[in-house]
């Protein structure tokens, strides 16, 4: 006999409440960056080859930012897969062509993770985009 299979309904319910603590975290990043001292210039840049979830800016230095939401930090950084660092960096390459003053930007890969009941953590030049 096989196995049960999962209700589509409760399948759509999970996604809509892991978008909904995506957001969340975002939110979260995005405020933490801010109080910083940092500009976001984007939210959830997407194209064909990745998405970055934050691009942020201080001066000429450009953080693309993944989000995660995780009960650990060690969790938030091994969950930033080589293929996942990949992608973003593919995004960042798509993001960086389209702005002006490319040339004199210096770009970063950051981690802010997102803990439960703590402010998120910021792991600057957590991963090179290599």
């Amino acid at each position: 006999m096989a196995p049960p299979r999962d209700n589509p309904l409760d399948a759509a319910a999970k996604r809509r409440k892991a978008e909904k603590r995506g957001h969340r975290g975002e939110f979260l990043a995005a405020l933490a960056l801010r109080l910083k001292g940092w500009r976001i210039v984007a939210r959830r840049f997407k194209t064909p080859s990745g998405e970055i979830d934050l691009i942020a800016r201080r001066g000429d230095l450009i953080a693309i930012v993944e989000v995660k939401a995780r009960a650990s930090v060690q969790a938030a950084v091994d969950s930033v897969t080589r293929p996942a660092q990949r992608r973003i960096a593919n995004a960042a390459d798509v993001w960086l062509s389209r702005q002006r003053d490319h040339g004199r930007l210096s770009l970063r890969f950051d981690i802010v993770a997102v803990l439960p009941r703590r402010w998120p953590v910021h792991l600057e030049d957590a991963f090179r985009g290599d």
